[in-house]
């Protein structure tokens, strides 16, 4: 990698890639507490709904007031200082702007920011995955015809499994699985905004404070540890778990009542891989790496991500090789709404994190087969049908969409151009 030297010469010569971050959540905050310590990288502006929720977030990563107290985007510019505004349009279209950062965690508001930039001519790295898991491809798609890129974040899971299978793949092997770590129980399913931070260790203000294949059936979470990896994460046709070679998978850093997976990978991220040959098998004995019995399969991984922390890698990536940190390119999988509860007709769906729906993985063809109501659309819209059972998938058709509604028509759009043959 030479992002550093090309980020250096970008400092010397005074043109630093300006970047304009909407939401200054945990993601924009950890993403700003590096910025300012990196090289060619020139924080123009920040749009939130909450400006003074900005400010207090620059100073709380150790910002001086008077790098985040610029009166307009000119003075900004002019300065290379830091504007903010609670309008996202105006950041958008701010003259001199490379790189949108999007990191709202709002699918639809995502969505808008992410076309209205691409349409300005600006490189989009999308941190809200909600966006990219409703329509990410026909979003790519778009920033490439408009000669721009768009780009997972890295820092995130999604981005460091990109790299992980990207790397596998260009040297050569089969991947078998790639995926991360978390920590689930069943039960977890049912969470709401109540009981989530104490499944997790944290009380509520601790919290406030701090190109695969989909599994038709949704993701099984099997409890594992990094040694394990290369043994299970393979086809179960060679004794493992999977359907098939090329699968996506999250590993549990629990056994299913609640005790710890020795060696766990909660935090991180894996990939395991095929060795083509008896020589490379050998190679693979030879040089330690963690394989299954068969001596076949080998698995690597990232114990940690650091996420905002590490963003500065797409922006630099984006603005110096015209090249994404990971980026959506077939409709493959599909994140659907399933009842937490039993819910009735009239009540209105609260989307991911809420009271009334989780997200459920499965294959594209799957979820189009069945009508499945899209996570990413599964907010702020009222169920039709009398009684919806704890643990349904949800169908477009039981719930009142507006047809007009252009977060609702892009998917639609998604789908014509990426349905699964």
């Amino acid at each position: 990698m030479n992002l550093y030297s090309l980020l250096g010469a970008r400092h010397e010569a005074k043109t630093p890639i300006r970047i304009g971050l909407i939401g200054a959540g945990k993601f924009g905050a950890m993403f700003l507490a590096q910025a300012r310590r990196t090289p060619g990288l020139h924080v123009m502006a920040i749009a939130d709904l909450e400006p003074q929720r900005a400010h207090e977030a620059c100073r709380r990563v150790g910002w001086p007031d008077e790098a985040h107290g610029a009166a307009d985007f000119a003075a900004a510019r002019r300065t290379v200082g830091c504007h903010i505004t609670d309008d996202a349009a105006a950041l958008i279209a701010a003259d001199g702007l490379d790189v949108v950062i999007e990191a709202t965690g709002s699918p639809a508001a995502g969505l808008r920011h992410a076309l209205a930039a691409i349409a300005r001519g600006r490189h989009v790295v999308m941190v809200t995955v909600e966006a990219d898991a409703l329509a990410g491809p026909l979003i790519a798609r778009r920033a490439r015809q408009a000669g721009v890129v768009y780009s997972l974040a890295y820092g995130d899971q999604p981005a460091l499994i990109s790299e992980m299978v990207d790397w596998a793949r260009a040297t050569g092997f089969e991947v078998a699985c790639a995926g991360k770590g978390t920590k689930y129980r069943p039960l977890y399913h049912a969470s709401t905004p109540d009981s989530i931070w104490g499944y997790y260790g944290l009380s509520p203000e601790d919290a406030a404070a701090g190109g695969l294949a989909a599994p038709e059936g949704g993701l099984g979470f099997p409890p594992c540890g990094v040694d394990d990896l290369a043994d299970r994460l393979k086809p179960r046709d060679r004794g493992g778990l999977l359907d098939g070679p090329g699968m996506v998978e999250v590993v549990s850093c629990e056994q299913r009542d609640g005790t710890a997976v020795a060696g766990d990978l909660r935090w991180g991220v894996y990939v395991t891989f095929a060795a083509p040959d008896e020589y490379v098998r050998r190679c693979f004995a030879e040089y330690g790496l963690a394989t299954d019995r068969s001596g076949e399969f080998a698995a690597l991984w990232k114990p940690y991500h650091l996420i905002g922390l590490e963003l500065a890698i797409s922006v630099a990536s984006v603005a110096l090789r015209g090249e994404p940190t990971g980026a959506p390119r077939a409709f493959n999988g599909d994140v659907v709404a399933v009842a937490k509860r039993d819910l009735a007709a009239g009540e209105v769906l609260d989307g991911e994190g809420g009271y009334t729906v989780w997200g459920k993985l499965t294959s594209a063809a799957a979820s189009l087969a069945a009508g499945a109501l899209p996570l990413g659309l599964a907010h702020g819209v009222k169920l039709k049908e009398p009684v919806v059972a704890a643990g349904e998938t949800l169908r477009s058709a039981q719930v009142a969409i507006d047809p007009a509604d252009p977060t609702a028509a892009f998917r639609r759009d998604m789908e014509a151009a990426f349905a699964p043959v």
